[in-house]
């Protein structure tokens, strides 16, 4: 557990979080410090009547439902009352002394916080993926089969995008373990609702393209960034690496694009960054699952796609 979530459990304790109402009170402004960020002032949050800007039922319930959480935390919605108040009072300040101190992660501190809802009201808990890491077998198959478990998902959630999603955020995962300190700019959520859409990773002046579904339309952005000196390269799973190749080779760019299996994109990249040195593997790939956990929290609201190591 690192810092923020330790701070958080001792936070929790201290000030009592063990009521549905107070729960309800500390998703609210956790969501509020996310969208306006911190510090926040906890006066600028409460009118002349003594009663909390936006905060209600149908507020809390549309934040658990970015989740997947239907049911009611609170009927009251955690509404304003002095114990509300002296709540939100001490709970602002909290926050922006983790501000000071350079560790308050808005968005990771919403989802602990949505980690406390189960022990309070029935949900359906979606289990997260696992990465099932076993020395007798090779990285390739663990990718492989970390894959199949997102298609799986994407199944049982007809209209979602969790393969490609996963995919998108295993090689953005990927690319920072191996290059720490490379600038890169990202663009992905399952929000965007496109099966099959590509999503972006840009490093300088190379663009990644990464996609479930590559088409015809993918190959004309390549075209296009061509022309304007870019370098893509386009990763895909490996049964639809084929179907790039020939479309590029339709359009006349077969030697133009890189087109790589992200089975193994990954399972390379994880031999370079541990050295190949089996020893170091088990603890890289727990800082993989980490780092890829993270990544999901910055840019998903749907965590349906974290994972663990087993």
């Amino acid at each position: 557990m690192n810092d923020l979530m330790q701070r958080l459990e001792a936070y929790r304790v201290e000030q009592k979080i063990t009521s549905k109402g107070k729960l309800a009170v500390v998703l609210f402004v956790s969501r509020l410090a996310r969208e306006k960020g911190l510090p926040l002032d906890a006066n600028e949050l409460i009118t002349d009547k003594g009663q909390v800007h936006g905060l209600g039922k149908a507020v809390v319930q549309k934040i658990l439902a970015d989740y997947g959480i239907t049911r009611v935390l609170a009927k009251e919605g955690g509404r304003t009352s002095r114990g509300s108040m002296d709540t939100i009072r001490r709970y602002v300040k909290f926050l922006n002394d983790l501000h000071q101190e350079n560790l308050a992660d808005t968005e990771a501190i919403e989802a602990w916080w949505i980690q406390q809802v189960p022990k309070y009201v029935s949900v359906e808990t979606v289990p997260p993926l696992v990465l099932k890491y076993d020395a007798g077998k090779s990285l390739r198959s663990m990718i492989r089969d970390l894959l199949e478990q997102a298609e799986k998902r994407q199944r049982d959630h007809p209209g979602s995008v969790y393969a490609s999603a996963v995919l998108q955020h295993l090689i953005a995962t990927t690319v920072k373990l191996a290059l720490p300190n490379a600038e890169i700019a990202q663009s992905f959520s399952i929000a965007d609702e496109q099966p099959g859409r590509s999503g972006d990773l840009l490093i300088g002046h190379v663009s990644l393209h990464v996609s479930t579904s590559p088409s015809e339309a993918l190959i004309r952005t390549c075209k296009a960034e061509l022309d304007s000196g870019k370098r893509p390269i386009i990763i895909t799973v490996s049964r639809q690496a084929p179907v790039a190749e020939a479309l590029a080779e339709y359009m006349g760019l077969e030697e133009r694009i890189d087109i790589w299996d992200v089975e193994q994109f990954i399972s390379a990249n994880l031999h370079e960054i541990n050295q190949f040195e089996p020893s170091r593997y088990n603890a890289s790939l727990n800082n993989f699952v980490t780092e890829y956990n993270n990544m999901v929290l910055g840019y998903e609201t749907d965590i349906r796609i974290r994972f663990k190591n087993r």
